[in-house]
């Protein structure tokens, strides 16, 4: 315990030497006062780190000292006690910023616990959340040398993101360390895990994951009613971890009714993750069912152009009785104007939100010297998405819906990793640029830090030609030309990129809501 002084002001003050006694033999210092003025004659001179406070006092109230308590120093915690249980009075000293309340008579255990749980709460739950992770640490290194299914991956990698948050906010950066040790083995694993398995999947093996082109077919279609309106969101580019940071914003408006997680296509790239989950097809099967909307790596133009269509298709394909809404929203200006609009759309069974700031922040993170900083690792990257979520117009158009008693579903497109491994990688002119995948004519790679696909077409990909193959980065590696290797090097690494094989990539979060 560190010098933790007290503040103790009651009338009575003389009633509680055995209580000063007894906190003292424990290590406090303890001042004391029975009246408010005094109180604050005593705060005029000396700092203290926790203040109890009777309600029922002679002259200034409870209630007014603590106000003029909190003028000086808001962040201090009181403790107000109090023999009155009146709902108002509780109401109004909660209302006032009191940390917490005790009834009288008061016994000493109850003012310790009282101390430990505001005083010393994040040190004894940092100890105990690193003890926990302790002894869960033989359990994960056994869980990954076992786990050979898809359900068993998804349980592995929600487990260490769980830990991940746990410890974040810990002082136990060893164990933090151990355990981006765990997840760096475990994306090695998971990567020899879907080269296995990845063509049997998308010829629909019985073990299969839930996939991006099959989403909204099985699980975002049958939540549609025409009893009550679906805002579907997807945030692109979201991790899991960085889901579960927003998740507390959103319950706050809503409780959640369903949580899973499913697989992204590869490439986990935009262009094609989110065009399969909108159209409910395979990139192969979209440029010969939808030649005009599919744009291939090397065409011109942007990738991402026909969403909307590819979604109709879907709908008029499955004969489905929906009537939506779509919107896309890449800027500021953009989503003020589609939050007016949100109010209009009461005819739509389903509203559709494509939201793209963290794909921005990550582009940024890569660019912008600041952006670096402030993102300059897993923990912050999360910490600047939760303080955007909370303050942005997604979040505002979030409070609509629920005020319009709108479901709501969120989900993402692929995830991204933090790369910091080169890989050297040679192709030709149109060979495509993304630093997690390459497809192209001719590639000439580092053969155990990707997987190769010489025949496109056996895991739904188009070929471009008939000697186009493609190549995803493993683990956190990304791709580097050899001309000016230093430079590309240095210039990319740690930057968040998508696009190849890793746990946070693939492995994404899908969530359905109901307004509380």
């Amino acid at each position: 315990m560190q010098n933790i002084k007290i503040l103790w002001v009651d009338d009575e003050i003389h009633l509680l030497k055995p209580h000063l006694i007894f906190l003292k033999a424990k290590g406090y210092e303890v001042a004391s006062a029975n009246n408010g003025n005094d109180a604050l004659d005593i705060f005029e001179n000396e700092r203290f780190d926790v203040v109890f406070l009777d309600e029922n006092m002679p002259g200034l109230s409870g209630l007014e000292t603590l106000n003029l308590i909190k003028e000086k120093q808001p962040n201090l915690p009181v403790v107000m006690i109090t023999k009155n249980e009146e709902e108002q009075l509780m109401e109004e000293a909660i209302g006032s910023k009191i940390t917490d309340y005790l009834i009288k008579p008061v016994n000493p255990n109850q003012i310790l616990l009282c101390l430990k749980k505001h005083l010393d709460h994040d040190r004894l739950v940092s100890e105990k959340t690193i003890l926990n992770y302790q002894q869960e640490f033989r359990k994960i290194s056994e869980d990954l040398a076992m786990v050979n299914d898809v359900e068993g991956w998804m349980e592995l990698y929600k487990k260490i993101v769980y830990w991940e948050l746990s410890l974040e906010n810990t002082e136990g950066s060893d164990m933090i360390e151990i355990l981006k040790g765990q997840q760096s083995e475990a994306n090695s694993q998971f990567f020899k895990f879907v080269q296995k398995n990845y063509k049997n999947w998308i010829e629909k093996s019985l073990d299969a994951p839930l996939m991006s082109h099959d989403l909204l077919k099985r699980n975002v279609f049958p939540e549609i009613s025409k009893k009550q309106q679906t805002l579907m969101v997807v945030i692109d580019n979201l991790r899991y971890d960085q889901y579960k940071v927003i998740e507390k914003t959103i319950l706050s408006l809503y409780k959640k009714e369903k949580e899973l997680t499913y697989f992204s296509i590869l490439p986990t790239a935009t262009q094609y993750a989110r065009n399969a989950l909108f159209s409910g097809l395979l990139p192969n099967e979209m440029s010969k069912l939808h030649p005009n909307l599919w744009k291939n790596d090397e065409d011109e133009g942007g990738m991402n152009l026909y969403e909307n269509e590819f979604l109709e298709a879907q709908i008029k394909r499955l004969k489905l009785n929906i009537q939506h809404q779509y919107y896309k929203i890449s800027s500021l200006k953009g989503s003020k104007n589609i939050q007016q609009q949100l109010k209009t759309a009461s005819n739509k069974d389903l509203i559709v939100l494509v939201y793209n700031f963290v794909d921005m922040l990550s582009h940024a993170k890569t660019e912008v010297e600041v952006i670096k900083e402030l993102a300059r690792n897993d923990r912050a990257f999360r910490s600047i998405t939760k303080s955007w979520f909370a303050n942005s117009p997604l979040f505002e158009m979030i409070k609509e819906a629920a005020s319009m008693n709108m479901k709501l579903i969120l989900t993402t497109d692929h995830g991204t990793i933090n790369v910091s491994q080169p890989s050297k990688v040679i192709g030709d002119r149109k060979a495509s640029t993304n630093l997690r995948y390459k497809t192209g004519r001719s590639l000439s790679f580092e053969a155990k830090e990707v997987y190769h696909e010489k025949k496109p077409n056996n895991i739904g990909l188009p070929a471009l030609h008939m000697s186009s193959s493609y190549i995803f980065a493993k683990e956190n590696y990304f791709f580097a030309y050899p001309n000016n290797y230093n430079h590309y090097v240095n210039y990319y690494k740690n930057t968040y990129q998508h696009g190849g094989i890793s746990m946070e990539e693939v492995i994404i979060p899908f969530a359905v809501f109901e307004p509380k």
